[in-house]
């Protein structure tokens, strides 16, 4: 995915060759130092690199020269899940055939001969990366995992030979099979872990609709979606994805949005009604008008925003990427210097084997996974339910807040204007009193016209089509119904008939019907919540006490707005604004950590920290709730990589660690860590 301005642009490079963190970080490293490049951050989780860089100074194949000239590979495309884990597959399938004999035969100490035989396949075809990959970070004066399991196996295996090529019986052949069939066992569990943590976005692109049939010069064709043009009108039938973003012109349906919203309710879809590319049209067919395709539609969006965010590092993850830079060295001199200390004390064979326990247990990978496979699960489990979370700086920030501010117009209420009371005069029902009122508002633009029409519609009343209509602005409107005239006045929805009081309807903008309960979760998980708006006090105490909000900020202007989030700021507490992406862009700036709900609107999707895709205000706590969660689960996994490290070097060091019990554990810390990631999902 590219982006300009000026001449600054962003690319995303899928990577192949990466074994381990280390991998990763040489690659951020040498892209850091390319002349033109403004900023790089390699993934190792999703096999990515993203680089900002000046146009005018580098190329995008002066990138990926870079890349290539430190041995890994930059491929057309991303390489599926699937592939990589068959790759590993391939190679453990032929280590295991191989591995097993070998160490039923060292058990025995015997047969060293046919040892050699068995093992020369394990190390010239499934050690092969290790070697190579090893034998590239050292012409480029590196070393990374891959350094440390090609100097164990291959000093077990060369010493091996050389025992055996004067004749000797203790050989070390097992040690050298097996340790590369526990890890290419590890890699390759966990490469199928890693593509289930990347599910969420191969769902939503399988969303995308290969082809689409429009409308043009009066015939109907198909035609593959990227010839698709804005303006173009599009045919949709029952079962099928909608394929862009736009406006239904003719024709009625339910689509289900659940997979853009989170939503599970089918959404009504008429004359005007706004569709998304991805959703599924169910019971009718329909007509629209497009207005967004391609890359710019909602799903698109949806799409690179998410992949970023998988991209992205959390600043608790610094320690980690600290860590790691310098871990490959300090463990290869943890290993020189068991050797050497064990030379004085044991025969050189047993100095050999604690100095390879010690390269085989050390490995980094779980460390370089413990937050970006949890940032992965996090962030598609969130894009699954319509929450949006724009890394992982979004995701720690979200994690700290104490106190959250919720807009009132659009975000606790409804946003628009809705029936509450019907109050009819002698003579009249309240059906009677609305089935008027609605006749005669039914040709109106007014908000508070559409509502008693809406209102009429939700309670079975179909209004009648008036005549002689007329509206004034300001006073209301007036027309004939039937053989009665019926005016409708403004403010307080007074109606009259005949020239005589009818009754009035009251008419307001009321709390979603999920806000009592939203707010009663934020209050149950610590949360201090205020509500903020510009309304007039006596409006804004109403919603407040509705939702059982305790602290009101009313008449407050939007510059007013900043200046609250700022005297909250003062007392050290960490704010969260609420708002619907629109008015609200200042605040939201400005706070800790900014919240936009805007139902799929193309301004939510760039307004604030995370973007809740629907209007329930139960995303909120769900997305507080998920950063917390997965915080918590990135501390699991840094604490065990840690752990794991601090405990099994000594150990190994100390000779209580044999090369092959060390290779399985450190296929099993990365196994566990991206496991345990999983647990989001």
């Amino acid at each position: 995915m590219k982006s300009a301005a000026l001449a600054h642009e962003r690319v995303d490079l899928p990577l192949s060759g990466m074994t381990c963190a280390a991998c990763a970080r040489a690659i951020e490293r040498t892209l850091s130092g390319t002349a033109g490049v403004e900023r790089a951050h390699v993934n190792f989780a999703t096999a990515t690199a993203t680089v900002e860089f000046d146009a005018q100074r580098a190329r995008v194949g002066d990138l990926i020269g870079a890349i290539e000239d430190l041995g890994y590979g930059v491929p057309e495309a991303a390489p599926a899940a699937d592939s990589e884990v068959l790759a590993y597959r391939r190679r453990l399938i032929v280590a295991l055939l191989f591995a097993i004999p070998v160490m039923a035969l060292g058990m025995m100490h015997h047969a060293a001969g046919l040892q050699l035989a068995l093992t020369l396949p394990v190390i010239f075809y499934s050690g092969a990366p290790f070697y190579l990959a090893a034998w590239s970070a050292l012409r480029h004066r590196s070393a990374n995992m891959n350094t440390l399991i090609a100097l164990g196996t291959g000093a077990a295996f060369l010493y091996s030979l050389w025992e055996t090529l004067r004749g000797g019986h203790e050989v070390y052949y097992e040690a050298a099979a097996v340790i590369i069939a526990l890890i290419l066992l590890g890699r390759t569990l966990e490469a199928r872990a890693r593509g289930k943590a990347s599910e969420a976005i191969r769902r939503l692109m399988d969303l995308q609709s290969p082809a689409a049939r429009i409308i043009r010069n009066g015939v109907e064709i198909e035609v593959p979606l990227a010839e698709v043009r804005v303006e173009d009108v599009v045919l949709v039938r029952p079962g099928e994805r909608i394929p862009v973003d736009g406006a239904v012109l003719e024709g009625a349906s339910a689509v289900d949005e659940s997979m853009l919203t989170g939503e599970s309710l089918p959404v009504d879809k008429n004359p005007g009604s706004q569709v998304f590319a991805g959703t599924m049209n169910q019971s009718g067919a329909f007509r629209l008008r497009a207005s967004k395709v391609g890359r710019t539609t909602v799903l698109r969006r949806m799409i690179e925003m998410v992949k970023e965010a998988q991209g992205s590092r959390a600043p608790v993850a610094r320690l980690a990427d600290v860590v790691s830079g310098w871990f490959t060295l300090g463990v290869l001199i943890a290993a020189a210097a068991t050797f050497t200390a064990w030379l004085f004390a044991a025969p050189f064979s047993a100095a050999l084997v604690n100095a390879v326990a010690v390269l085989i247990i050390a490995c980094p990978c779980a460390l370089g996974l413990a937050t970006p496979t949890a940032i992965l699960v996090g962030t598609g489990r969130g894009a699954g339910h319509g929450i949006l979370i724009k890394g992982g700086e979004a995701l720690e920030t979200a994690e700290k807040i104490d106190t959250i501010i919720l807009d009132k117009t659009g975000t606790l209420t409804i946003g628009r204007p809705k029936v509450t009371a019907i109050h009819p005069a002698a003579g009249y029902t309240e059906a009677e009193l609305l089935l008027l009122a609605a006749s005669a508002e039914i040709y109106s633009e007014h908000p508070l016209a559409k509502a008693i029409v809406e209102g009429g519609r939700a309670r079975g009343i179909e209004p009648q089509n008036p005549t002689n209509f007329s509206a004034e602005t300001g006073i209301g409107v007036r027309a004939r119904v039937g053989a009665r005239e019926v005016a409708v006045g403004r403010p307080g929805i007074t109606v009259t008939v005949d020239g005589s009081p009818a009754g009035s309807i009251e008419v307001a903008d009321v709390n979603k019907p999920e806000a009592k309960n939203a707010v009663a979760r934020l209050r149950k998980m610590g949360l201090d919540v205020w509500l903020i708006t510009g309304d007039r006090r006596t409006a804004a105490e109403s919603a407040a006490r509705a939702a059982t909000i305790e602290h009101v900020l009313a008449e407050v202007l939007p510059d007013r707005k900043v200046a609250h989030i700022r005297e909250l700021q003062a007392k050290r507490k960490r704010v969260a604004m609420v708002g619907d992406g629109i008015n609200d862009a200042p605040a939201l700036a400005q706070a800790d950590l900014g919240i936009a709900m805007g139902s799929g609107s193309d301004i939510a999707l760039e307004a604030g920290q995370i973007t809740l895709m629907r209007g329930d205000l139960n995303g909120v706590a769900d997305a507080i709730a998920l950063s917390r969660r997965t915080m918590r689960v990135i501390r699991q996994n840094l604490f065990w990589a840690f752990a794991y490290n601090t405990i099994g070097i000594p150990v190994a060091a100390l000779g209580l660690l044999s090369p092959m019990v060390a290779s399985a554990a450190m296929a099993l810390s990365s196994v566990t860590v991206v496991t345990n990631s999983l647990r989001l999902k």
